[in-house]
C-alpha cells in the first residue's frame, strides 16, 4: 500500500519518537492496551460478519429464495424434550 514509504530507517525514527513521548516504563502497558483493543475489534467484526451471514437469502434447488436456516414446505421439528404430544 505504501510501497517503500516505511523502510527500516523510518521505522527506527518512529520508534525513537514514540519512546521519547511515552517513556520506557509506559510502553508495555501501551502495547497491552493496544493488543486488547485489537482483540475486541476483531471479535466485534467477526460477530457482525456472522450476523450478516445469517440474513442473506439463499436459493434452494427449486429456485425459491429463502432466508438461510429457514425451513420450507415441512413443519419444523420439535426440539423440546418436554413435548408430551403423542406421535401419530
Amino acid at each position: 500500500m505504501f510501497g517503500n514509504a516505511f523502510g527500516w530507517p523510518h521505522l527506527l525514527v518512529i520508534l525513537a519518537i514514540v519512546l521519547l513521548l511515552f517513556g520506557a516504563p509506559k510502553l508495555p502497558g501501551l502495547a497491552r492496551s493496544l493488543g486488547q483493543s485489537m482483540r475486541i475489534f476483531r471479535s466485534e467484526v467477526k460477530t457482525m460478519k456472522d450476523e450478516n451471514g445469517n440474513d442473506v437469502p439463499v436459493e434452494n434447488a427449486e429456485g425459491d429464495s429463502t432466508a438461510a436456516g429457514a425451513t420450507t414446505g415441512a413443519a419444523p421439528a420439535a426440539t423440546s424434550a418436554k413435548s408430551t404430544k403423542p406421535k401419530p
